[in-house]
């Protein structure tokens, strides 16, 4: 399951003439299985006429910041999730064969959420990634 995330903000980063700048935009989107944790995902944006049009692609510049905004349960799936993860957002940087992914692992033996960002393309993926991690503790009031 893949959730859509909202737009918190973004920053300007080159002018364009003709078309949206380009831009840093900054997300946000809840874990669809794991509630009261919420990641922020910041990213570049092109513009320009193509970008402005859809057709741009997006470059694999990416940075995750997850956190614990309330108490964590954690469901049977999530504690017996695969090795490989399970991914909990994807978005298009692309008009059609590249996407960026966040991909949720747990480590049981830390007792810890993490969440690896990524962009792939069907021929050639990209190395460039950001990881967070999210301590799940009682939460105290």
């Amino acid at each position: 399951m893949t959730v859509l995330a909202e737009q918190v903000g973004s920053v300007d980063t080159v002018f364009k003439m003709f078309g949206p700048d380009h831009k840093i935009v900054v997300e946000a989107f809840d874990d669809p299985e794991v509630a009261n944790v919420t990641c922020y995902l910041s990213r570049a944006k092109t513009g320009g006429i193509k970008g402005g049009l859809g057709l741009a692609e997006d470059t694999s510049d990416a940075a995750i910041s997850c956190q614990q905004i309330g108490p964590v349960t954690l469901s049977d799936r999530v504690v017996s999730g695969k090795a490989e993860g399970e991914v909990v957002f994807r978005q298009r940087t692309s008009l059609i064969f590249k996407k960026l992914q966040v991909v949720r692992f747990y480590d049981k033996k830390r007792h810890a959420l993490i969440y690896l960002s990524y962009s792939d393309k069907v021929v050639n993926g990209s190395p460039k990634n950001a990881l967070s991690a999210v301590p799940i503790m009682p939460w105290t009031q």
